[in-house]
C-alpha cells in the first residue's frame, strides 16, 4: 500500500463550496465490523454547531475545580502569583495550535476522532491511540466525579449539620460522601445518554451559569476583606534566574497536558460545526481567554480569602463552605454541580465512548460506551494522582501529556503534511481501502509513536520520595527530554511520521 492518498473516487463523496465533505446523495457506507451509526459522517444538513456553541462548550469545561486550583499547585511549588497566571496562559495558548489543526477535520468530514485517526494508524491500528485516550479520560472521568461528589457533600454537610459528616463510615468514607457520589455520577451518565445535542443545549445555559458563579464568589471575598490580600504582593521564591527556569518548563508541560486529551479528540465536537469559521473562532475565544481569566480569579479570591480566614484557601468548595447563609451556600452547591458537570461530560465521557465504540462498532455505541466509562472511571482510583502537585502536575500530566503529544504530532502530519487535508470518507470505513495498510496497521505510525513515546516520557523522573520514577529517569540518558514531553513527543514523532509517509506519496506521484 502507498502512502498517499489520491483524490477520493467521484461519486462517492460530494464537496460543497464551503468545502464540507459529505457522502453524495444515495451512497452508502460499506457493509462490516468498522462503522456504526455514532462513528458514521455527520451529514452537512446536521452540522450546526455555531462560534458561541463552541465558546461555551470551553467556558463549562474549563471553569472546574482542577482548573481552579491549577495556579495553587505552581505557587506552591514556588510561583508568585504572575508567574503562574503568565505558565498557565502561555501554555493554553500552545495547546490551541494542535487543537485547531486536528479541529479541522470534523467541521470538513464529519467525523470523529478514532475515524480520524483510521487514515494514520489504520482501520485497525486507530484503536491504539484511542484507547490510550480513552484510558486518559476514564480517570480524568473519576477524578472529576469524585472532586464533584466530596464537594456537594461538603456543601451539604454545612445545611444538614455535623451529623451528615459523622454518618457511619463505609470503606473509610461516610457513607452520605458515597451517596454524593453516586448521585453526581448518574446526573453525569443521564445527560450524556440522552447524546450529543442535549450536551450542546447544558453547555449553552451551564457556561454563563458557572461565570456568573465565579464572579459571584469573587465579589463576596473581596466585600469581605475590604480589597485583595497579601498574596498579590508575595514574592516569589523562585525568582526570575536558573531556579525558575527549572521549574517553568516542566510545569508548563503539564499544563499543556491538562487540555492536550482534548486536542486529540476535539473532532468529536467540532464534526457538528457549521463549518471552519466556527470551530476556530469559538475554540480561540473560549480556550485561552477563559483559562487565564480563571486562573486570575482564583488567584484574586484566594488573595482576599487569606485576609479573611487567614489561610490561602484555593478549593473553591473549602471557601464557599465558610458562609453559613443557607441561600449562599445552595447557590455555591449548584454552582459546583453545574461546574463539575459541564466539564465531566464533555470532556470525559464523549471521548471514550466514541473510542470504545471504535473498538467494536457492531457491539458498543455511543451509549454503551459512556455507561463503560462510567463503570471504569468509578473502578479505577484515580484520587491519588491528585494529592500532591509534584505528583499531579509533573507525573499525571506530564507523563500523559507526552504520550498524547506523541498522538498528535502523527494526526497532525498525516492530515495537513501527507494528506494536505484530503481524505476518502469511504475507506475510512472499508477494509482493503487505503487507510487498511498491512491488515490494518500502519507501521510507519507505530514506528513514530514508539520513537516519540519513548523520547517523550522514557527520561521521566521524580525527587526522592515525590512519584513513582527513579531519581535519575527511567532512561538516564532521555531525563534532559522528560521536562519537554508533550513538545518532545509532538515534534519527533510529526517529523519520524513526515519522513517514513512523504517517499510512498513521491514514488507515486512520479508513476502518475
Amino acid at each position: 500500500m502507498t502512502a498517499t492518498v489520491p483524490p477520493p473516487p467521484s461519486g462517492i463523496q460530494t464537496t460543497h463550496p464551503d468545502g464540507r465533505v459529505e457522502l453524495a446523495d444515495g451512497s452508502t457506507l460499506p457493509e462490516g465490523p468498522f462503522a456504526n451509526g455514532d462513528l458514521q459522517p455527520v451529514p452537512v444538513a446536521e452540522r450546526h454547531w455555531t462560534t458561541y456553541n463552541f465558546t461555551a462548550l470551553w467556558v463549562g469545561m474549563a471553569h472546574n475545580i482542577p482548573s481552579w486550583t491549577l495556579a495553587s499547585g505552581l505557587v506552591a511549588l514556588g510561583m508568585d502569583w504572575k508567574q503562574a497566571v503568565f505558565t498557565i496562559a502561555l501554555a493554553n495558548v500552545i495547546v490551541l495550535l494542535p487543537m485547531l489543526l486536528t479541529g479541522h477535520a470534523g467541521p470538513k468530514y464529519g467525523i470523529p476522532f478514532p475515524v480520524l485517526a483510521r487514515a494514520s494508524f489504520g482501520l485497525r491500528g486507530a484503536n491504539l491511540p484511542a484507547l490510550i485516550r480513552a484510558a486518559v479520560a476514564c480517570a480524568w472521568f473519576g477524578i472529576q466525579t469524585w472532586i464533584g461528589g466530596q464537594g456537594i457533600y461538603i456543601l451539604l454537610g454545612k445545611l444538614f449539620g455535623g451529623g451528615w459528616e459523622k454518618a457511619t463510615a463505609i470503606g473509610g468514607y461516610p457513607w452520605t460522601l458515597w451517596l454524593c457520589f453516586v448521585v453526581f455520577w448518574a446526573l453525569e451518565l443521564a445527560i450524556i445518554y440522552r447524546g450529543m445535542e442535549t450536551l450542546r443545549r447544558f453547555e449553552n445555559w451551564a457556561a454563563p451559569f458557572v461565570l456568573v458563579g465565579a464572579v459571584v464568589l469573587l465579589v463576596w471575598i473581596a466585600a469581605k476583606a475590604g480589597g485583595f490580600g497579601p498574596l498579590l504582593h508575595e514574592p516569589s521564591k523562585l525568582g526570575w534566574g536558573p531556579e525558575f527556569w527549572t521549574v517553568f518548563f516542566p510545569a508548563l508541560m503539564g499544563m499543556i497536558g491538562f487540555w492536550a486529551t482534548l486536542s486529540l479528540n476535539i473532532p468529536d465536537f467540532t464534526r457538528f460545526g457549521k463549518g471552519q469559521r466556527a470551530q476556530v473562532w469559538g475554540q480561540t475565544l473560549g480556550l485561552p481567554t477563559t483559562m487565564t481569566a480563571f486562573a486570575l480569579l482564583s488567584v484574586l479570591v484566594t488573595s482576599g480569602s487569606q485576609v479573611v480566614y487567614g489561610e490561602a484557601l484555593w478549593d473553591p468548595v473549602a471557601l464557599a463552605g465558610k458562609t453559613d447563609n443557607a441561600f449562599g451556600l445552595l447557590f455555591a452547591l449548584v454552582t459546583v454541580l453545574i461546574a463539575t458537570i459541564s466539564v465531566n461530560v464533555a470532556a470525559n465521557v464523549v471521548s471514550p465512548a466514541y473510542d470504545l465504540a471504535n473498538l467494536a462498532p457492531k457491539l458498543i455505541n455511543f451509549r454503551t460506551g459512556a455507561l463503560i466509562t462510567g463503570i471504569v472511571g468509578v473502578i479505577i482510583f484515580p484520587w491519588k494522582l491528585i494529592a500532591t502537585p509534584e505528583l499531579y502536575i509533573f507525573t499525571w500530566l506530564g507523563v500523559v501529556g507526552g504520550l498524547l503529544g506523541t498522538v498528535a504530532g502523527i494526526l497532525i502530519a498525516d492530515y495537513w503534511l501527507v494528506r494536505r487535508t484530503v481524505l476518502d470518507l469511504a475507506d475510512l470505513y472499508r477494509p482493503g481501502g487505503r487507510y487498511w495498510y498491512a491488515a490494518g496497521w500502519n507501521w510507519r505510525a507505530l514506528v513514530a509513536f514508539g520513537v516519540g513515546s519513548l523520547l517523550a516520557v522514557g527520561g521521566s523522573h521524580s525527587a526522592p520520595g515525590k512519584g513513582p520514577f527513579p531519581e535519575d529517569g527511567l532512561i538516564p540518558a532521555l531525563r534532559p527530554l522528560a521536562d519537554y514531553g508533550w513538545a518532545i513527543g509532538l515534534a519527533s514523532a510529526l517529523l519520524v511520521y513526515t519522513a517514513l509517509m512523504l517517499p510512498g506519496r513521491r514514488a507515486t506521484d512520479r508513476r502518475g
